[in-house]
C-alpha cells in the first residue's frame, strides 16, 4: 500500500517526480520510525514531499479513507503536504512551507518541557518531537536561527532525520555537505548520527575485499553516484571494475552478484535499511537533541532513481507495469492495504501491536478558562502599548486559572514592549534555577529578571522567526499536549513581515495566540522610516486565522484583550453569525496593533452598546443626523486629529459624524461573507459596517484617516456607494516629530480638514454642474 500510494495517475501516466521521487527515498526512514521507534507521546512533522507515505501509513491504520486517498492533491482529497486543518488523518505539525515545520518541532519541546514545569499540568511522559528533513531545506535560514535559540534554552527530546538523498528540486546538493552539517549539529550540543550504510552494504565490506569497496563509495562524488544508480547493475559494474577491480578480492566480490544484486547492494544505503534504521534509533539513550544524517536516493526503487530530473519526471504507463508486477501488487488490487503482503492476517496483527498508533489518534481537547472579566484602567493620558503592560501586569496578580495559563515571549523586546511588569511578578521560564546576578550583587534595576521553571515568560532572541515559531508550537498545546496555554507575543510591529512565513504557518495550522505588533507607523517618529510600519494592518486584514484590531484608547484596549482570551479558545462550527457575518464561533488568533503615543482619554465606556461595537469592528463616536453630509472615520491613534478637525469642520458643515474603528479586519470580513451569502440567496444579510453606514444619505460623503495604508479603509466607499477620500501612509518614513510626520503625510488635523473643503467643493461644483 505504501508503494501504491506514491504512484498517482495522470493523464494516462503516472507521476513519480516531487512528491513521489522524495516519497521513495524517506519510506523505509517512515516505516522504521512508524512501525518500530515511535510511541504515543511522540510528535512528527512529516517532511512535505513524503505526504504519500503518510498518509499511506495513515491509511493501513485506519485513520484514513480509501476516497481521500485515490484524490491526493484532488479537490476534498488527500492534501499535498500533511495539513493538521485539512487533512482527517493524523497530522501533529503542518508542512509545506519548507524549513518551518522542521524548526516548530525545536520549539514544541520547549513548550512540552515548560508545561511539565507547572502544577496545574497532569503528570505525562515526555515526547520524542521528530521532524522528518530534506537535506534541500538545510539551505532554509529559519533552521539555523532555531538551532542556536534553542542552545540557549537547553533544548532537548528532538529528533531531525534528515533524507540524505542529495538532491534537490533543480539538481544534487554540493559535495561535503554532510561535514558541515555534522560540525553545525556539533557545535550545537547536538548528537549527530551519520546513517550511511545498510546491512547489505555492511555484509559486503566484511568480505574480501569490501573496505576497498567501502573507500571508493566514501570518494564518490554525489552526481556520480547517483547517475549510476539511475544507470543500474552494468554502469555500477563496468565503473567499479574499471577503478577498483584487481582480479582479485573486490573483483571476487563484484563477480559474486548479478546486475541487479549489485544495483541493489549499491543502492541499499542506511536510509533504505530498516534494520539499519531501527537499530541506529533505538541506541539513542539519552534526551539531548539528536540528528541522524540518513543517506537516500531520491526515487529509490524506480525507474528514475537517482536521475537529477526526477523531481519532475513521469513513468510511463510501461514502467509503471513493470513496477507493479515487481513489487507484486496483481492489477486491480492497487487500492488494496496487503496486496503485496503474502501473509496479510500476519500484516494485520502486526499493525495491531505498533505502540505509537496503541492509543488511537491524538488530538486532544482542553478546557476553556474563563476571564473575570476585562481589566479598566484609570489613567487620564496613556498610549496603547503602556495600557496593555499595564493590563497584563493587574492579570499577573490574580491567582485565577486565565492569569496561570498566560505565557509570553518576545524577540529581545520584552522590556521595549512593556512586558517588564508581567515578568517581574511571573519570572522568566528556564527549566533549571538561574541567578538574577544583578539583584544578587545588590546593582538597582527595574527589571528583575528570575529564570527559573515557575516563570511564565519565554526569553528569545532577535529572530522574529523563531518569536512566530514559538507562539505556533504553544498555540497548539491544547491539541497536541492536552494543555490550554494562552501565549502572547510581542514585535516591534514593522517586524512582523520578518516572521510572516511562520505566521502564516501558524494560522494554517489553526494555532490559537495574541501578537501584539508595538510600536507601530510613522508615530514612532523620531525613530525614522526602518522601525514605521506601513503594510502591517493589511497583513492583518489578510491574514487568514487571525483577527486584527488597532484600538485608540484604553476602554476599547480592554474589551478586544478580555474578548481575545476567550476568542483564542473557541472551536465551534465555522457557522456565521447572522448578526456580523463573521465565524466567530470557530475562534481563532488575534493580532494587536498598538502604539507609544499617549492619548488623552475620553470617559470610560462601559455599556453593552459600546463593547459589542469595539469586538465588532467600529462604533459612532458622533452619530450621524439625517442632515449630515460629512463622515470622518479613523483607525488607531490618529483619533486626536480627527476629533479636532470633526469640531473646527463643525463650524461650516451640518452635523459631521465620527466613525471610530476598531478592526478595519473583521468590518471588511463580515462585509465580503454578507455579499457572499446574498449571492447564495441570504437576501436579507448585513454585515456591520452595512448597518452602520446605512443611516447615510447618497450624497454623503466619508474621509478615512489611518497612520497605515490608505487602502486598510478605503473600501468603506464600496461599501453603499459613497464618495470617499482615503488618508493614509504609502511611502517610508523618516526621522521629526509626530506633528512633522503627520503634516509631511497627510494624515494631520489641517490635512483632513483639507480633504473635507475640498470634498465640499466637489460637491458643490457638482450641484453646480447639474443645475446648469
Amino acid at each position: 500500500m505504501i508503494h501504491n500510494a506514491n504512484h498517482i495517475r495522470e493523464k494516462g501516466e503516472v507521476k513519480v517526480g516531487g512528491h513521489q521521487a522524495s516519497s521513495a527515498s524517506i519510506t523505509s526512514i517512515m516505516t522504521a520510525l512508524y512501525f518500530h521507534i515511535l510511541r504515543p507521546e511522540d510528535r512528527v512533522a512529516v517532511k512535505p514531499h513524503a505526504a504519500p507515505v503518510f498518509h499511506a501509513i495513515q491509511y493501513l491504520m485506519g485513520n484514513q479513507t480509501r476516497e481521500k486517498l485515490q484524490n491526493f492533491r484532488g479537490f476534498g482529497g488527500a492534501q499535498s503536504y500533511p495539513s493538521r486543518t485539512k487533512d482527517i488523518d493524523d497530522v501533529d505539525f503542518s508542512t509545506g512551507s519548507v524549513g518551518l515545520g522542521v524548526g516548530i518541532t525545536a520549539f514544541a519541546s520547549i513548550i512540552q518541557d515548560y508545561i511539565a514545569s507547572k502544577p496545574w499540568a497532569q503528570t505525562k511522559s515526555d515526547g520524542r518531537m521528530i521532524a522528518l528533513v530534506g537535506d534541500a531545506e538545510l539551505d532554509e535560514g529559519n533552521i539555523y536561527e532555531c538551532l542556536q535559540e534553542g542552545w540557549k534554552h537547553d533544548l532537548r527530546n528532538t529528533w531531525w532525520v534528515i533524507d540524505y538523498n542529495r538532491q534537490s528540486l533543480d539538481g544534487v546538493v554540493r559535495e561535503g555537505l554532510w561535514q558541515r552539517i555534522e560540525a553545525i549539529f556539533t557545535a550545537f550540543g547536538w548528537d549527530v548520527k551519520v546513517v550511511k550504510y545498510g546491512s547489505l552494504q555492511e555484509a559486503a565490506f566484511k568480505e574480501p575485499g569490501g573496505e576497498t569497496l567501502r573507500g571508493w563509495i566514501d570518494r564518490c562524488p554525489n552526481q556520480l553516484y547517483s547517475a549510476l544508480t539511475f544507470q543500474g547493475g552494468a554502469a555500477w559494474r563496468k565503473r567499479l571494475q574499471d577503478e577498483i577491480g584487481d582480479q582479485g578480492p573486490v573483483s571476487k566480490l563484484l563477480a559474486s552478484r548479478s546486475d541487479d544484486e549489485l544495483s541493489e547492494l549499491m543502492s541499499n544505503l542506511g536510509g533504505h535499511c530498516i534494520q539499519t534504521l531501527a537499530e541506529t534509533f533505538a541506541s539513542i539513550d539519552h534526551d539531548r537533541p539528536t540528528v541522524f544524517l540518513a543517506y537516500t536516493i531520491k526515487g529509490w526503487g524506480t525507474p528514475l532513481a537517482g536521475h537529477k530530473d526526477n523531481h519532475a519526471g513521469l513513468m510511463t504507463k510501461a514502467q509503471m507495469q513493470d513496477f507493479q508486477q515487481k513489487i507484486g501488487v496483481r492489477a486491480g488490487e492497487e487500492w488494496e492495504e496487503f496486496a503485496a503482503v503474502a501473509d496479510a492476517g500476519a500484516a494485520k496483527s502486526f499493525l495491531k501491536s505498533v505502540p505509537f498508533f496503541a492509543k488511537g489518534t491524538r488530538r486532544f481537547k482542553s478546557q476553556p478558562v474563563q476571564s473575570a472579566g476585562p481589566v479598566l484602567l484609570d489613567d487620564r493620558e496613556l498610549s496603547t502599548q503602556a495600557g496593555f503592560g499595564k493590563i497584563l501586569d493587574a492579570l499577573a496578580q490574580r491567582d485565577d486559572a486565565l492569569a496561570a495559563r498566560i505565557v509570553t515571549m518576545a524577540p529581545d523586546v520584552t522590556v521595549s514592549t512593556n512586558l517588564g511588569p508581567w515578568v517581574n511578578r511571573r519570572g522568566l521560564f528556564a527549566r533549571d534555577m538561574q541567578a538574577d546576578t544583578f539583584r544578587d550583587e545588590k546593582v538597582p534595576s527595574a527589571q528583575k529578571w528570575s529564570f527559573g521553571p515557575s516563570g511564565q515568560h519565554i526569553e528569545l532572541g532577535i529572530a522574529e522567526m523563531n518569536l512566530f515559531l514559538l507562539l505556533g508550537a504553544a498555540g497548539l498545546s491544547h491539541s497536541v499536549f492536552g494543555e490550554r496555554l494562552l501565549p502572547i507575543g510581542t514585535v516591534y510591529d514593522p517586524f512582523v513581515a520578518r516572521g510572516l512565513d511562520a505566521l502564516n504557518y501558524a494560522c494554517y495550522q489553526d494555532a490559537r495566540f495574541m501578537i501584539v505588533g508595538t510600536p507601530s507607523g510613522v508615530t514612532l517618529a523620531p525613530e525614522g522610516g526602518a522601525h514605521q510600519s506601513i503594510g502591517s494592518q493589511l497583513i492583518g486584514m489578510s491574514q487568514d486565522g487571525l483577527a486584527s484590531f488597532e484600538p485608540a484608547y484604553l476602554d476599547e484596549l480592554s474589551v478586544i484583550m478580555d474578548w481575545s482570551f476567550d476568542y483564542m479558545q473557541r472551536d465551534g462550527d465555522a457557522v456565521h453569525d447572522e448578526r456580523t457575518w463573521l465565524r466567530d464561533t470557530t475562534g481563532g488568533s488575534v493580532y494587536l496593533r498598538l502604539t507609544t503615543r499617549p492619548l488623552e482619554q475620553m470617559q470610560r465606556r462601559e455599556d453593552a452598546t459600546f463593547r459589542q461595537g469595539v469586538i465588532d469592528g467600529a462604533y459612532w463616536l458622533r452619530e450621524p443626523r439625517p442632515n449630515t453630509q460629512l463622515v470622518l472615520a479613523y483607525q488607531g491613534c490618529v483619533a486626536p486629529e480627527v476629533l479636532m478637525a470633526a469640531g473646527r469642520l463643525a463650524e461650516r458643515h451640518r452635523d459631521v459624524a465620527v466613525l471610530a474603528v476598531t478592526s478595519a479586519d473583521r468590518l471588511n470580513a463580515g462585509w465580503t461573507a454578507a455579499q457572499r451569502a446574498r449571492r447564495h440567496g441570504h437576501y436579507t444579510a448585513e454585515s456591520h459596517i452595512e448597518a452602520l453606514l446605512a443611516p447615510l444619505s447618497d450624497a454623503c460623503e466619508i474621509i478615512t484617516v489611518t497612520d497605515g495604508h490608505p487602502a486598510t479603509l478605503g473600501w468603506f466607499g464600496s461599501v453603499h456607494g459613497h464618495r470617499t477620500v482615503s488618508l493614509g501612509v504609502e511611502h517610508f518614513g523618516q526621522t521629526g516629530t509626530i506633528a512633522d510626520l503627520y503634516a509631511h503625510f497627510g494624515i494631520d488635523t489641517d490635512s483632513i480638514i483639507e480633504a473635507a473643503e475640498a470634498v465640499a467643493l466637489g460637491r458643490n461644483r457638482r450641484k453646480f454642474r447639474q443645475a446648469g
